[in-house]
């Protein structure tokens, strides 16, 4: 599929931030973005490149009363060459197609994502940030465009990707967070959509999420929605528990992101002989390690904070703190490990970095 490139007017383009370093996350864009429409029967067409800009909606899009509509997440890294770099983009595109399926929504060739991300970015290379630990984030969507009232599959569709700078996660330093254990509300149940990169996850999350920031806390740990005992993931992020010597994540069973970093994270164990488990662990089993100190250490992963350590839980109005509450040795070595990766200052035995040709 050939794709239009329609450039911004030089004179209408945006401005750049003056410090990469302070750039708060979600709030700048680039100056264009990748648009393709999609009609049944006739499948995708019409890619093309233009300024970055609002979209034409109809109010009865049925995106805006059914929910069908799934998103992507993941970032471009410049090296100290100047190249620039996707990691492990192709799971993002495997991702992208079985939320798709999930949510009754046409897949989309996970080689044309990847010409639309290059084209995009041959326009927008100069908003790559230049900093380590700062880099480009990139927002793949679909959403059911069609206008029709009525509870089914649309057969028109709009995908779109728009990208924007970002700083380091940890602006302040890679420092542990506090979370609150959610034992009222929950995420997703297993034969739901929990394991799916739709909007609704999200938009179910915010009132927990709300609740634990008035309390201090920065993130909710998920519990399952039957028993409301097995630990499932944590807001944006999937878990990982270090008990004595073996690492500890809850298995991809149906109400889960299946994350890519979460993956990543569990080859690069393997390969440095820790043991791994991917196993239901109870919250009983999270506390009680937590209090014979055989929890060396908490933390969860996704692509925004690459390794987020876990300094304090709490549960049932009562605060646990894990070990002294410091970052742990692991978490420290797999974000060390990833981030070198990403911005190729360490070995890529695993084949997870493409460049973009721009």
């Amino acid at each position: 599929m050939d794709i239009r490139i329609e450039p911004v007017d030089p004179r209408h383009r945006r401005p750049k931030p003056e410090d990469e370093t302070k750039l708060i996350f979600g709030r700048t864009f680039s100056d264009h973005m990748f648009l393709m429409d999609y009609q049944s029967p006739d499948g995708w067409k019409n890619a093309r490149v233009v300024p970055y800009g609002p979209l034409n909606l109809d109010p009865a899009a049925m995106v805006l009363h059914y929910g069908q509509g799934i998103f992507e997440g993941l970032k471009g890294y410049r090296w100290k060459d100047g190249g620039i770099h996707l990691f492990r983009a192709e799971k993002n595109w495997e991702r992208f197609n079985r939320s798709a399926r999930r949510m009754c929504m046409p897949e989309i060739d996970a080689n044309l994502q990847f010409r639309a991300v290059e084209e995009l970015l041959k326009l927008d290379r100069e908003w790559v940030p230049h900093h380590v630990g700062s880099s480009l984030y990139i927002r793949p969507t679909m959403i059911a465009s069609e206008a029709h009232l009525g509870v089914r599959p649309a057969t028109q569709y709009l995908y779109f990707i728009i990208t924007g700078p970002v700083a380091a996660y940890y602006a302040e330093g890679f420092n542990p967070v506090r979370i609150y254990v959610s034992d009222q509300y929950v995420r997703a149940v297993r034969g739901g959509v929990g394991e799916a990169k739709t909007m609704a996850n999200y938009a179910s999350s915010l009132y927990a999420a709300e609740y634990a920031k008035k309390k201090g806390f920065t993130q909710v740990l998920w519990l399952d929605a039957v028993e409301r005992r097995f630990v499932e993931e944590v807001g944006t992020m999937n878990i990982f528990f270090r008990i004595k010597d073996e690492l500890v994540t809850p298995p991809l069973s149906g109400s889960i992101l299946p994350g890519v970093t979460r993956d990543s994270v569990i080859q690069l164990a393997l390969h440095w002989g820790i043991q791994v488990s991917e196993r239901p662990i109870a919250i009983e089993e999270v506390i009680d390690a937590v209090g014979s100190g055989d929890m060396r250490e908490i933390f969860g992963t996704g692509t925004a904070a690459v390794v987020s350590p876990v300094g304090e839980i709490s549960y049932k109005d009562k605060s646990y703190r894990v070990r002294d509450g410091a970052v742990g040795d692991w978490a420290k070595r797999f974000y060390d490990e990833i981030v070198g990766i990403q911005y190729g200052e360490r070995e890529d035995r695993f084949g997870w970095i493409r460049q973009v040709k721009v």
